[in-house]
């Protein structure tokens, strides 16, 4: 498996691998997700101190908050996603 990383906005990056899910921070279910993870110490702010649009939560229990939308950090990914793709296909030539 390779190593996919995507910027999630002021010079922040995570490793889509991990990722769970990408959700909207609007909801009771997210907000309150957001609290168990400031109180478990694995919240992790990366909004610089904007508004949080994006709240990624991953495998590890982590929760990462994000100035970027949803909809932003998956198009990222998609653009990163048919790179990694192509390297695989070379590896798998070589």
């Amino acid at each position: 498996m390779s190593i996919e990383l995507v910027h999630v906005g002021f010079n922040n990056i995570i490793l889509i691998n991990r990722v769970i899910a990408i959700a909207s921070p609007n909801s009771a279910p997210t907000k309150r997700t957001i609290h168990e993870g400031r109180n478990r110490g694995q919240l992790i702010d990366m909004t610089n101190g904007r508004r949080t649009k994006a709240v990624i939560t991953t495998d590890s229990g982590h929760i990462i908050l994000s100035a970027l939308t949803p909809e932003t950090i998956a198009s990222r990914y998609r653009q990163v996603e048919p790179k990694m793709s192509q390297i695989e296909e070379l590896q798998i030539r070589d």
